[in-house]
């Protein structure tokens, strides 16, 4: 079984290169949305199948039912970009899928504006959440957003900069305006509002916190430790405000963070702090360790930011962990800091002492006034 993916524009059968129209016209079933299989000219005999909703879970039954019959798959652009292309290689494998492409959308949108595509960031809001724009709106960038509702986009970005919506890309009713008109694209140009840096070492008024916050400086060597890498695992262990897991998460767009929190409000702040800097995906557990970490995905990482001397939790979460997993823990008590001395004898590691100091006012002069020293352990499974 061999299946052909045909990318289709807005511009139907004209737009086609004779390679994928003569694919079509030799199909003996085709595939696609109803909208895509009326772009079809009527000399195209293959029988006509529009695709069921919902679609991912019919696709191997009707891939199976027309095995022994030539197959072409219709897609809108670009069948690799977020497309159907994507799916049947993973479903099917490369060797039985043969991908003709379109220009993508992105493609005409950033010829349309003049912006060089690989200096524009593309986000897809297809079944996804807003609040992940968040991430990308940064004073000077160019964005391209597919799917998602204009309304929403256009109020997110407010007076932080320009919507531009591109209709109908490569069709007869090509247009550029404020508002959608069937398949769309939106451009945002960016000019304004805050600045987040991408590295760890937010500034601790990016968080909504009520004093329970690893605090900047802390939080970016604790970061630097736990060396998030694409599409690792974190463990957020005592939460708070949920810093460390969503620095980890804005370190790549495939990171992902659970965080485990005791207190109900706390864990419902954590979601808003998620939101607020592009990362709504970081999943929340509302619960105490070590019984809150039963049956959770094994982690890459586990940072503990409280609770390190309760019962059990080191224990655990050095089980759950994965081969070469890291384990980052720190500790401002001194019962606390018995603890990881002790796990530090019986596993290894490092232990490091870290001093923060920053410049206050002494009357009419400036002196330095020290934060709390943590202690943190680190430590990687073998």
């Amino acid at each position: 079984m061999t299946i052909t993916v045909v990318g289709i524009g807005a511009d139907g059968w004209a737009g086609l290169p004779e390679t994928s129209r003569q694919v079509l016209r030799t199909a003996e079933v085709i595939m696609g949305s109803r909208r895509q299989l009326d772009l079809l000219t009527w000399d195209v005999p293959g029988e006509r199948l529009a695709w069921p909703s919902p679609m991912l879970p019919a696709l191997p039954s009707l891939f199976e039912a027309h095995r022994d019959r030539r197959m072409a798959v219709l897609a809108s652009g670009d069948p690799m970009f977020y497309g159907i292309g994507t799916t049947l290689v993973k479903r099917f494998g490369v060797e039985r899928v043969r991908v003709l492409p379109h220009p993508s959308s992105v493609s005409l949108a950033c010829a349309r504006l003049g912006w060089p595509v690989e200096e524009t960031d593309v986000l897809s809001l297809v079944g996804r959440p807003l609040a992940l724009l968040n991430a990308l709106m940064q004073p000077g960038r160019r964005l391209l957003v597919l799917g998602g509702s204009v309304a929403d986009v256009t109020s997110l970005v407010a007076d932080r900069g320009t919507v531009t919506v591109l209709s109908s890309l490569g069709g007869p009713h090509e247009s550029r305006s404020p508002h959608a008109h069937g398949l769309h694209v939106i451009a945002i140009a960016v000019t304004g509002g805050p600045w987040r840096a991408a590295v760890p070492g937010l500034p601790d008024d990016a968080y909504e916190h009520d004093g329970q916050l690893t605090k900047r400086e802390i939080r970016a060597i604790t970061l630097a430790q736990l060396a998030p890498a694409p599409g690792q695992l974190l463990w957020d262990v005592g939460a708070g405000a949920g810093s460390v897991g969503i620095e980890w998460m804005r370190a790549h767009r495939s990171c992902r963070c659970i965080a485990i929190e005791s207190d109900a409000e706390r864990a419902a702040r954590i979601a808003v702090n998620a939101a607020s800097l592009g990362v709504p995906d970081l999943s929340v557990v509302h619960g105490t360790a070590p019984s809150a970490l039963a049956g959770l995905t094994a982690p890459d990482a586990i940072f503990v930011g409280g609770g390190a001397s309760a019962s059990g939790v080191l224990a655990r979460c050095w089980s759950s962990l994965t081969p070469g997993g890291r384990l980052v823990v720190n500790a401002v008590t001194v019962e606390s800091e018995a603890v990881l001395v002790d796990w530090h004898a019986r596993v290894g590691g490092d232990l490091t002492r870290i001093h923060i100091q920053r410049a206050t006012p002494v009357g009419g002069f400036t002196g330095w006034r020290p934060a709390m020293p943590v202690t943190q352990w680190v430590a990687v499974k073998g």
